[in-house]
């Protein structure tokens, strides 16, 4: 792969951070600092870690730095409602003011929601949604926007797949919606696409949808292990499992799955990542 005047540059994709500041640095010391690395972030970097300010920095920091590099998609904790209660407030208040936490969520109100690779990946941080017929409807989205607490925009940030089910259920959570797999398998082979990564380590529906939690020994409190899905030209996707405590020595994960072999290589750049959605209310620019 050549870009920007690199080799071989690697495309990762990360789950949640929640505020895991240390554990973001360990991650970018395994695939590598921008702009050697490309990464898409699938939202959920702030609330319930100790270090959301300077994980949010970071990130954004970097995006201002190497926009073509790094691509931050929006998560349910970037939401004013849901981050006022989970953390980020109280750690925004403590330490500097409740000006800058109210600074922040105008912020994250920008981000885009979905984004797809290749025209044939499509990540998020939540799932499908029942009033979703076509991407163009995640295009027409209108940055900066809040989330409301039901349909399309909701859905995309909080539905979850279920096994258990055929068809669209109701979620334990108490918002949003589940999809089944073949809500899913509908989904793909209308719109052409081969896998959806959403927001763990988990596969669903005969690894046409992956999950992704990259946070490991979450909050302190879990023995977790993260992971990071790498995408290769081929669209060949594998996995580095990150175990919770010195996971920079652990080798990549020997799981893989492959999707259909394309003729266009697999590029995290403005011309291969759709962002999927206006900001500005339908101006030309995008984050």
């Amino acid at each position: 792969m050549h870009f920007g005047g690199l080799n071989h540059i690697q495309n990762l994709c990360h789950g949640d951070i929640h505020g895991q500041y240390l554990d973001l640095l360990k991650l970018f010391e395994k695939g590598g600092f921008p702009p050697h690395s490309t990464y898409l972030f699938l939202g959920d970097y702030v609330d319930r870690g100790k270090q959301s300010l300077e994980t949010i920095c970071l990130l954004l920091a970097y995006k201002v730095k190497y926009p073509d590099k790094i691509f931050l998609l929006r998560g349910n904790h970037e939401d004013a409602k849901i981050n006022r209660v989970y953390g980020f407030y109280d750690e925004c208040k403590r330490r500097f003011n409740v000006r800058l936490w109210k600074t922040f969520c105008d912020s994250f109100n920008c981000l885009p929601m979905a984004a797809v690779i290749d025209e044939k990946i499509l990540c998020m941080h939540g799932g499908l949604s029942p009033e979703l017929n076509s991407l163009d409807q995640i295009r027409e989205i209108k940055r900066p926007t809040e989330i409301p607490d039901y349909g399309l925009l909701c859905d995309l940030l909080w539905s979850d797949p279920d096994p258990k089910i055929q068809g669209w259920g109701e979620s334990d959570r108490g918002v949003s919606v589940t999809f089944g797999a073949d809500k899913l398998a509908e989904f793909l082979d209308q719109h052409e696409l081969d896998l959806v990564v959403e927001d763990g380590y988990e596969f669903f529906a005969n690894r046409r949808l992956v999950t992704l939690f990259s946070a490991p020994n979450y909050c302190g409190e879990f023995d977790n292990a993260g992971a990071l899905l790498s995408i290769d030209e081929n669209l060949f996707c594998s996995f580095e499992i990150l175990k919770p405590y010195d996971f920079m020595s652990t080798p990549g994960s020997s799981n893989a799955l492959k999707t259909a072999p394309k003729k266009k290589p697999a590029k995290f750049d403005a011309s291969s990542i759709d962002r999927l959605s206006k900001f500005n209310s339908g101006s030309k620019g995008e984050i």
